[in-house]
């Protein structure tokens, strides 16, 4: 399945720094996961009904991710600041990154135009990207239903071992 910028399963995933809310160091790469397996996952906005389920599904799976040596990441446009108050209302365990300038977003090709009340807009598509220990991409989610993702998500990683 191929993305609008032309990644596809099997492409070597775009690496990126950003700052992050939750992490160890105030900026992550994706290169700082060499090894392991990264559930990457692009949401619209912090606090919201859709991304605050997906957060919390992904908070409430978290032993099962981590006896897999799955590291979750999420990234949307909004502040760390933003991250930072919504991974403490709802004790979100991963780290949240910000991309003010969708920098993150162009390069996995997450940015569509979206109509919201009759108005056209640029906004993130929600998005899951599994990506190897190899750094290559094992499964692209597009356009993300938020019901029983995380266990799809699952399902994907499963199967490719």
């Amino acid at each position: 399945m191929t993305t609008e910028k032309g990644l596809a399963e099997g492409d070597r995933a775009p690496d990126f720094s950003a700052e992050a809310a939750g992490a160890a160091l105030p900026r992550v790469s994706l290169s700082d996961f060499s090894g392991k397996t990264v559930v990457l996952y692009f949401y619209p906005k912090d606090d919201t009904p859709g991304c605050t389920t997906e957060a919390c599904d992904f908070r409430d799976s978290e032993r099962t991710l981590m006896d897999r040596g799955i590291i979750v990441l999420g990234v949307s446009k909004d502040s760390v600041a933003s991250h930072e108050k919504f991974r403490k209302k709802y004790g979100l365990p991963f780290p949240l990154l910000s991309d003010p300038d969708g920098a993150i977003c162009q390069a996995y090709g997450v940015i569509k135009e979206k109509t919201m009340y009759g108005v056209k807009r640029l906004g993130v598509d929600r998005s899951t990207f599994v990506i190897g220990p190899d750094g290559k991409i094992l499964r692209i989610f597009r356009s993300v239903k938020v019901a029983g993702h995380v266990a799809k998500v699952l399902e994907a990683i499963e199967g490719k071992k």
